[in-house]
């Protein structure tokens, strides 16, 4: 830094402040990436579909719920149109969102 005349040398400590914020910023950026855990909750021994769904969408709540609504609509119907039990329509939805959730994790 000899020769250098006062301004250069603050330039040089401005240049090398900002590399330093920018680095934090891109360490904070890859945190912020972290894909969230599930909080999953207990299956509780009778649950109708709607509280499985809300069960399921608290416990998986960084999934969008958009992108399960189709799937999780045409199992409801399953149960209410087509007759088939709650526990295997609640056994398939749990197995949605898991999938789901694999789905984000890979993303």
């Amino acid at each position: 830094m000899e020769g250098m005349s006062r301004e250069h040398k603050r330039s040089l400590v401005d240049f090398a402040e900002f590399l330093k914020q920018k680095s934090r910023q891109s360490e904070q950026n890859l945190e912020s990436q972290e894909k969230l855990q599930p909080l999953k909750q207990p299956r509780p021994d009778e649950e109708n579909i709607i509280n499985a769904i809300k069960r399921l969408r608290a416990s998986f709540f960084m999934l969008n719920t958009d992108t399960l609504l189709d799937e999780t609509s045409s199992l409801m119907t399953q149960h209410i149109v087509h007759g088939r039990e709650a526990v295997e329509v609640i056994d398939d939805l749990e197995t949605l969102f898991d999938q789901h959730y694999q789905n984000y994790l890979q993303s």
